[in-house]
């Protein structure tokens, strides 16, 4: 026995897209995606609370392997000192990891929602880009993560013995976990200056040939932003940041200068031309002869008389 399907109607995606859907549906949709994206928030945050003690031990394995944090107990085994200085600090910091680690983990769950409320209103070859853009930004920020950890290990125990006490001592858990996290977001944000070239140049503002013009202003300013981001006052944080921002730099613009090829940018007429440089005038003048005659015009009809109104009082009666 056949079962008789019923006619399904347009998707909430067409809706959107067409844009059949009132504001009170726009409303509604954004709501179950809020909701949706909240359990996976929270569900990510359940899973960060469980490994944030792993990912404690990842993050304070730099500082552990400096002699000033090792104390040895009673019995004589060895391990991480940290100071504390409130009760409920480390309880936060173990909340802090976990919500770090649960917008990680959750990240397919919220990143979907709102991809599935903003796509209806792109066109699809920005839907198409935007997944190519994206697919390439999480592998970037986490390089620039990994970066920040490999610097900050190596520049921990010059920091320390640089300072007015002359060796290292035992640090704060908070501000040291605080640190550290933002040196991964430093270094990961860092790492995503590439696409925005690309995206200038997707977009027809610069072309590569600009790009590559740029060159000394982004040498310089990668260097000043490794100067200022990187923590350890010597020149080994600082040139290797600077040297792969230069690198990402100058494999974008070879991205950009496929694409231009692609799209066959610079071989229009004007491209060898500067943005001031005049157009030369065509002689090309026709003489004007003289013009057709012109008929007089014809007399204007009297206008037809309009019979007198009636009074008021004629056309109204008591009633209205």
């Amino acid at each position: 026995m056949k079962l008789a399907l019923g006619r399904q109607g347009p998707s909430k995606f067409q809706q959107a897209s067409d844009g059949s859907m009132t504001l009170i549906d726009h409303v509604r949709e954004l709501r179950n995606r809020l909701f949706i994206a909240s359990l996976g928030l929270i569900a990510g945050l359940i899973v960060g609370f469980i490994v944030s003690q792993w990912v404690f031990h990842l993050l304070e394995a730099p500082y552990c392997d400096l002699p000033s944090s090792i104390a040895t107990r009673a019995d004589g085994t060895q391990y991480c000192d940290w100071v504390v200085l409130n009760v409920t600090d480390t309880l936060i910091l173990r909340l802090k990891i976990a919500l770090w680690v649960g917008l990680i983990v959750g990240s397919p769950v919220w990143l979907y929602q709102l991809w599935a409320f903003v796509a209806p209103g792109l066109h699809r070859h920005e839907r198409k880009w935007a997944y190519v853009f994206v697919a390439i930004a999480a592998p970037l920020f986490a390089a620039g993560g990994v970066l920040a950890y490999f610097v900050v290990g190596h520049s921990l125990a010059f920091i320390m013995e640089s300072g007015v006490l002359g060796e290292a001592t035992k640090l704060e858990v908070s501000g040291y976990i605080g640190f550290v996290t933002n040196m991964i977001l430093i270094f990961g944000a860092a790492f995503e200056f590439p696409l925005i070239l690309l995206m200038l140049n997707f977009t027809g503002v610069v072309s590569a040939k600009k790009l590559l013009g740029w060159w000394r202003i982004v040498v310089f300013l990668s260097f000043a932003f490794a100067a200022i981001a990187t923590p350890d006052p010597g020149p080994f944080g600082m040139i290797l940041l600077a040297l792969c921002m230069v690198v990402l730099y100058l494999i974008a613009t070879g991205v950009a200068a496929l694409n231009d090829k692609r799209r066959g940018r610079g071989k229009e007429i004007y491209a060898e031309l500067d943005d001031d440089q005049l157009s030369p005038l065509e002689d090309d003048r026709v003489p004007v002869g003289a013009s057709d005659p012109i008929e007089a015009p014809s007399p204007i009809e009297a206008p037809t008389p309009v019979a007198q109104p009636r009074s008021i009082e004629g056309r109204f009666d008591d009633m209205t």
